[in-house]
């Protein structure tokens, strides 16, 4: 094959990617929001955004007609959500036209909480339809194109579902605490990125590392690693082990002169005594937000090549 066509290509994504970027940057958060609850996880919901992020990139080419992307995103993220569910087996349920009284929930229970509760007591399609209609204010007539049903349905379904989220109780969160790690693979990454030490660090790694930073980069050997993201070094801060939303993750943090801040947000999966995954969530600035309502920190906003300093909290 070509290697120069091949570059090429790459640089022409790179730039699509950042105009993509650019023209979808006011409705991330609350896309990322719609992943997070539809799925009922942080974590599922940042993959499902991840995927639909990909998706909608790889497949505007095929739109021959004036896109709302908006729509086009929510619609992309409801499907490719329900395939998932139906690939597991989950039962997606009905849609049904049959009439109830109205009900106001607003008064009994707290619109968070009963967020949190969408996806342990409804199907996948109930819930879809529950926040693209109430909560994303889509139209009826979006909504029942978006899952594929009847705007009579949509109205249907929201108003059984406000009836019986009158009638819950919340549900616990997931824990957020801080751990110490047991494992000392893990703990002798810690000691290595805290101390800059690269060939200390990709020493842990296998050979056929898995190295990502979403929605960023990847690489796959440890000289991709150390000629590529790590050709300047490791900047040495400060980092600690989390449960963050019942994970266990590395939370690395910046100093400033308002105390630490959040710079990166870490995953890794340990496997015959070496690290064959390691995921960062640097790039993810909808992820690393939410954390840090989580967990109490400020986000890093201004960290090359990044700059967050506009972005709403």
């Amino acid at each position: 094959m070509d290697e120069q066509k091949i570059n090429q290509l790459i640089e022409h994504s790179r730039e699509f990617q950042k105009e993509f970027e650019a023209v979808i940057a006011d409705l991330g958060k609350e896309l990322w929001n719609y992943c997070r609850y539809l799925t009922g996880s942080p974590w599922d919901g940042e993959d499902l955004y991840q995927e639909t992020m990909l998706k909608t990139m790889g497949s505007l080419y095929q739109r021959w007609h004036i896109t709302n992307l908006k729509s086009y995103l929510y619609r992309i993220a409801t499907n490719t959500w329900i395939d998932y569910c139906r690939k597991e087996n989950r039962k997606l349920g009905t849609l049904s036209e049959s009439d109830e009284p109205t009900a106001d929930f607003s008064d009994n229970l707290d619109l968070e909480d009963a967020l949190k509760q969408l996806f342990y007591l409804f199907t996948p399609r109930q819930t879809a339809v529950f926040l693209l209609k109430e909560i994303f204010q889509f139209k009826a007539d979006e909504v029942a194109s978006m899952v594929k049903t009847t705007p009579g349905a949509v109205y249907a379904t929201t108003r059984r579902m406000k009836n019986k989220l009158k009638n819950e109780s919340s549900r616990p969160s997931s824990k957020t605490e801080p751990v110490g790690s047991q494992n000392k693979v893990i703990q002798l990454y810690l000691k290595a990125l805290t101390q800059g030490d690269v060939e200390g660090m990709l020493a842990l790694f296998s050979d056929q590392p898995h190295y990502e930073a979403s929605l960023g980069f990847l690489e796959t050997t440890k000289d991709e690693i150390r000629n590529g993201s790590l050709q300047f070094g490791l900047p040495g801060h400060k980092a600690k082990q989390y449960y963050l939303w019942g994970k266990p993750v590395i939370v690395v943090f910046s100093d400033s002169k308002d105390g630490p801040l959040i710079h990166d947000i870490q995953y890794h999966e340990v496997e015959n005594g070496k690290i064959v995954l390691s995921r960062s969530y640097f790039f993810r600035k909808e992820l690393i937000f939410a954390a840090s309502k989580e967990l109490g920190f400020a986000p890093q906003l201004y960290k090359p090549p990044l700059n967050w300093e506009k972005a709403q909290l």
